[in-house]
């Protein structure tokens, strides 16, 4: 909670901005991973496809997924722990604080979805063969175009987080202390 007190004070706009610039540059790694594995041959039937693996497409999407990982991480890392123990305790709670969970709900539930897309569609390019199966078609770039919407929610998140905290820091430090 500290960590993220000190930083907030001057640093929330370059953090803001870096979460943004990360989680952008992931988002067109995915989207420039799924152009790679297109300019490969393939041959397609229906939802079976065989196609030589991209090497080219298999490092911008793990590429990809690292820097949305790393943009998630340093959004949570840095805006501290909201936690929520009851819906009574949510309903009791403030706009900020409210934001701050659903932003940090939503955030995971994207970083689910799009790691895990960016991380299947960079795996069916790591074979060293051509590769007949399952079309895994437009796994990187809807993963890409999900790390801008994590960008979005992280940035949220972050924001809300650390506008709950220092709230929370001016109820502690006006409440009377009884001894």
């Amino acid at each position: 909670m500290a960590l993220a007190m000190a930083y907030s004070k001057n640093m929330g706009p370059f953090i803001c901005l870096l979460i943004i610039i990360i989680d952008v540059i992931a988002g067109i790694l995915g989207i420039e991973a799924e152009i790679s594995q297109n300019k490969v041959k393939h041959l397609r039937l229906w939802v079976f496809e065989c196609r030589d693996p991209s090497y080219e497409a298999f490092k911008l999407g793990f590429a990809a997924a690292i820097m949305l990982a790393f943009a998630h991480v340093l959004a949570n890392m840095l805006g501290g722990c909201i936690c929520m123990w009851s819906t009574e305790e949510l309903d009791k709670s403030s706009a900020n604080k409210q934001l701050a969970v659903s932003s940090l709900v939503l955030s995971w539930i994207i970083l689910v979805i799009a790691f895990s897309m960016l991380i299947a569609g960079a795996l069916s390019n790591s074979h060293s063969r051509a590769d007949c199966g399952v079309s895994h078609h437009r796994f990187l770039s809807i993963g890409g175009v999900l790390c801008f919407l994590h960008g979005l929610f992280a940035v949220a998140y972050y924001i809300s987080a650390t506008a709950t905290l220092a709230e929370e820091k001016k109820l502690n430090e006006a409440a009377p202390v009884t001894a």
